[in-house]
């Protein structure tokens, strides 16, 4: 992973945002020797945030099934339908 410092980030914002696009490699920036943030890339960002989304998802119906907060097949139709009309 590459590492920039703010001030070269304030200094190169363009060259940096270049790279970034080409090579999809996240940036961590720092200040004063320690991580301040990270720059990664819009496309990236957004599938990583569609991927957590899932995820949570995913986890909440684990945790209803062991809890026994499950229906049938056929009331879950029942319930979509009605949704999506």
């Amino acid at each position: 992973m590459r590492v920039e410092l703010v001030t070269t980030l304030k200094r190169q914002a363009t060259k940096i945002l270049s790279e970034l696009h080409s090579s999809k490699e996240p940036v961590l920036i720092t200040e004063h020797g320690q991580p301040s943030a990270y720059l990664v890339d819009v496309d990236d960002y957004e599938f990583m945030q569609k991927r957590m989304q899932i995820l949570e998802s995913l986890a909440k119906g684990e945790q209803a099934i062991s809890r026994g907060e499950t229906i049938s097949n056929v009331e879950a139709k029942d319930k979509m339908n009605k949704w999506l009309k």
